[in-house]
């Protein structure tokens, strides 16, 4: 069965049986003025194999994807696709051919539906100017289904909270009927069971031939649903192997082009006897977190885990002032009542927002006012002073490790880790106490992980209470102290990080401990 494309063009149903699309990049260069980020890559992708691709920020492996999805041209070198040389005029070419993208960062429009948002761009309509809305909608509850997301298709996607709109762009791809598939970081706010059906669903595309480029700073995932793994380093190739082949280590050594150590800092002793940096007794967020009690003291990195939708993020949110909440909250003993982040910060409580570029960094700023946002107050008397701003940006690419060829640039010419490393030198200026990081290495490579782990213990080591949130468990046994555990909006356990498991974290955030 065939479906015609927006540009009439004959595409098979790849979920229906048709063949995946075998591709040949031939010394393909790309250069963004005097900037090259491709040199000479050469290798091939056959039908009906799942591709690891591999390498740090900054490698080459978004700017090749855009190439061959039709989002950029290449500026020297060749494109062939099923044998024919190719070169996209735009993303809707490439798809016609079913080429499909989903993004890293959403690629969605908050104020249409979740079925307007499917059909972007290639309507179903009932006469030449009448959409056919129930068409749409009910092709759109199908592939919604596909990828076990159980909204209305009516919904804003404004109204979505983020795993979900992560499935909402994994449903537009499959709705365009891709042949090649490639999936940028597509498991990053997904919980364990929305990954599961993620993998059973590429292994049924796979199945079908469909080609599956695969992009992940995940090795666990990267080594069990990969045939084989093609690293990139620097714009260049480097190797490709059989993933039964390689060690998830040996992985990581060759994304960086050096021997990589353990990735985690040697865990120090738990700080015994401090008065609690922060304190929070019997708080309740309306519709997320119910009598949540916890303290961190000083030095301390104290872990939060749950499964998406658990009430992580919206508890600390609610004790930041950022949503109704009511509780008791002491910092360094004394009783407070947040009322906005900025309150928050003169008390010496910061926060990192899970969405790097929504809500924490102004990407299209340059690095100085991103990094000095939030503390404004130290640098205006009453005239903002740019050299001690220059200064403490500065410091803080010295400190914190922010790889940038200039310091005059946009937040948005950084790679994804050195934007999160500027994230969190933001929130580190005003000098709080107490930090909280919310998923404080999603979408990072492997080397960025390591810089920011060592960062984080420094923190800790510098007398700061630090708070992590994330749903990469290792992370959270390499890395924190305790960790706490929530479920359905309440705090179900609190565990010490010593001989802690997956399966033991992963049993308290499902309610299964004691199952038999």
């Amino acid at each position: 069965m065939t479906f015609m494309s927006h540009a009439g063009v004959p595409v098979p149903d790849a979920a229906e049986g048709g063949s995946g699309l075998s591709v040949v990049f031939d010394q393909v260069s790309k250069s963004f003025g005097p900037v090259q980020v491709l040199h000479e890559v050469s290798f091939e992708l056959s039908p009906g194999r799942v591709y690891g691709l591999l390498g740090e920020n900054g490698a080459g492996k978004s700017t090749l994807m855009k190439i061959l999805s039709g989002y950029e041209r290449p500026s020297a070198g060749r494109l062939s696709i099923d044998g024919q040389p190719r070169e996209f005029a735009s993303s809707r070419e490439a798809e016609a051919l079913g080429v499909v993208l989903i993004h890293q960062e959403f690629n969605l429009a908050d104020d249409l539906s979740v079925a307007d948002n499917i059909f972007l761009g290639r309507e179903k309509r009932r006469h030449r100017w009448l959409l056919d809305d129930a068409a749409m909608q009910a092709e759109a509850a199908r592939v919604l289904a596909q990828v076990g997301l159980s909204v209305d298709p009516a919904a804003k996607v404004r109204q979505l909270i983020v795993a979900e709109k992560q499935l909402v762009e994994i449903a537009k791809a499959l709705s365009r009927r891709a042949r090649l598939l490639i999936m940028d970081e597509p498991t990053a706010t997904l919980t364990p069971g929305e990954t599961e059906r993620l993998f059973a669903l590429m292994a049924r595309l796979r199945a079908d031939g469909v080609t599956i480029v695969y992009i992940s700073h995940k090795l666990d995932e990267v080594e069990r649903v990969t045939d084989e793994v093609i690293v990139m380093r620097d714009g260049r190739f480097v190797t490709r192997a059989a993933t039964a082949s390689l060690t998830r280590h040996a992985m990581a050594n060759l994304m960086v082009g050096r021997e990589l150590a353990d990735i985690y800092p040697p865990r120090s002793a738990r700080p015994q006897g401090l008065q609690p940096a922060l304190k929070v007794t019997g708080f309740d967020v309306p519709g997320w977190a119910h009598g949540a009690d916890f303290e961190v003291a000083p030095g301390e990195i104290l872990g939060f885990a749950g499964l998406v939708g658990a009430g992580r993020t919206e508890l600390f949110e609610g004790i930041l002032g950022l949503r109704p909440g009511h509780g008791q909250v002491a910092l360094a003993g004394q009783p407070v009542r947040l009322r906005s982040p900025r309150d928050a910060a003169r008390h010496g409580l910061t926060y990192l927002s899970e969405d790097r570029k929504g809500k924490g960094l102004h990407v299209d700023f340059a690095l100085r006012p991103n990094l000095t946002l939030m503390s404004l107050q130290q640098y205006a008397r009453p005239l903002l002073d740019l050299a001690a701003e220059e200064r403490a940006l500065t410091s803080a690419v010295q400190e914190h490790g922010i790889r940038t060829g200039s310091v005059h640039v946009r937040a948005s010419a950084l790679s994804g880790g050195n934007q999160q490393k500027l994230a969190l030198a933001k929130v580190l200026q005003p000098e709080p106490r107490v930090v909280v990081l919310d998923e404080p290495t999603r979408g990072v490579d492997v080397g960025a992980k390591r810089d920011i782990y060592f960062m984080i213990q420094r923190l800790a080591q510098q007398g700061l209470a630090v708070v992590v949130i994330s749903s990469e468990l290792m992370e959270l046994i390499g890395l924190c102290h305790r960790v706490a555990v929530m479920r359905g909006g309440r705090l179900v356990a609190r565990l010490d990080a010593d001989g802690l498991t997956e399966e033991e974290l992963i049993a308290h955030a499902t309610g299964t401990t004691g199952a038999s």
